[in-house]
């Protein structure tokens, strides 16, 4: 008997291993529902021939999987920026035509992920003897030829299929109607004019340089000063850009200090999916956290959610933050949780209970907001 229970704990530990060495890469997703078209977050774990995806139930991932989106023969559209206010969407459409929408926490997480699946989608399509040169395959040579900059700016400056523009703080200024380097980098992408992100940033440099488009603020000027690139268009979501004051009929920029901004005029150090503990009913969700300095401020959003406001946040002048022992429950924590946690008591002695997805991303955290108290 014992002999028994033996070979099948060393099976099912072959099992996992198995499971965790095909693995190519796993962490949260924001997903959008197929019949009702809201947004949950999710647990995607990435194969070589196929997405699963799980949920995360009262702080720990579910052991059946929600769903499957195989890779095979699929199309991936990145960046996908039909959702107004969620710029970090990639699109996911499989053989059969089912279509997947997918966010992720930060432009580097989305572009990665987009990469991966792309790499294992040609893998897929090689196996099977095919050879032909897929959408996301660059020819050979640039395709920034005979480009005519005045329609690439009537288009971009399309009210309803041009760029989108929108208030950005730095420094305790708010800026409204401009976008960043890399929404504009996005939109090239995405509206097919450009191949690739370097061929968008020669594009987007070249509207710079004939003053179609003008810097904003002192990042922008201040990163082109100390990379000492002139003229050309970072490809940075910091950097803020506008149309030139020539064109006034989308609106004009104007800066106006707003106290209540400046905790978010910040600049953003760390992002990524983390869960959290409510205050009030003590249940995990999984927030989207956003670190900053100068100020030094952790701020998280609600991803289910299209607003662009935090749903909470706080100075980290004075805080305390501290990992907690995965052995047992720890004192004010509720639920059957998976471990990996760190906390945070403020000034005002607050209590934050936060839980990462590894125990590396733990430390990673601790010690970026650790250098910021």
């Amino acid at each position: 008997m014992n002999r028994q229970s033996s070979v099948v704990r060393i099976r099912e530990s072959n099992m996992e291993a198995g499971k965790r060495s095909s693995t190519i890469r796993e962490g949260f997703l924001v997903k959008r529902g197929h019949v009702v078209h809201n947004w949950k977050a999710r647990w995607f774990v990435m194969t070589p021939d196929k997405l699963l995806y799980y949920k995360y139930e009262g702080g720990r991932r579910d052991s059946n999987q929600r769903g499957k989106i195989p890779l095979k023969d699929c199309v991936i559209t990145c960046p996908f920026l039909e959702y107004e206010n969620r710029p970090l969407v990639f699109k996911l459409q499989t053989k059969h035509g089912a279509a997947h929408f997918l966010e992720a926490c930060s432009r580097e997480e989305r572009d990665e992920w987009a990469a991966d699946i792309t790499a294992a989608a040609n893998k897929l399509q090689k196996g099977d003897g095919g050879s032909k040169v897929t959408d996301q395959e660059e020819p050979d040579g640039s395709q920034l030829h005979n480009i005519n900059l005045s329609k690439v700016l009537d288009s971009m400056y399309d009210v309803h299929s041009g760029i989108k523009m929108s208030n950005h703080v730095e420094q305790g200024n708010t800026y409204s109607n401009c976008f960043s380097g890399s929404a504009v980098v996005d939109w090239l992408v995405f509206m097919q004019l450009v191949l690739t992100r370097v061929e968008a940033v020669t594009l987007a440099s070249a509207l710079l340089e004939e003053g179609f488009l003008q810097t904003v603020g002192l990042r922008s000027v201040e990163a082109l000063r100390t990379a000492g690139l002139g003229e050309q268009l970072m490809d940075d979501s910091t950097a803020l850009y506008s149309f030139s004051d020539s064109l006034k009929k989308r609106g004009s920029v104007k800066a106006e200090t707003s106290l209540s901004a400046v905790e978010l005029s910040g600049k953003v150090i760390k992002r990524g999916f983390l869960m959290k503990q409510g205050h009030r009913r003590k249940n995990w969700k999984v927030r989207l956290f956003v670190l900053r300095s100068e100020p030094a401020f952790l701020h998280y959003y609600d991803p289910t959610t299209d607003d662009i406001s935090p749903a909470g946040g706080f100075s980290l002048r004075g805080c305390l933050v501290s990992s907690l022992n995965d052995n047992g429950v720890p004192s004010g924590v509720k639920g059957n949780i998976q471990g990996n946690l760190f906390k945070i008591i403020t000034q005002l002695d607050t209590h934050y209970f936060i839980q990462a997805p590894t125990q590396q991303e733990k430390m990673d955290w601790i010690d970026a907001i650790r250098l910021q108290t």
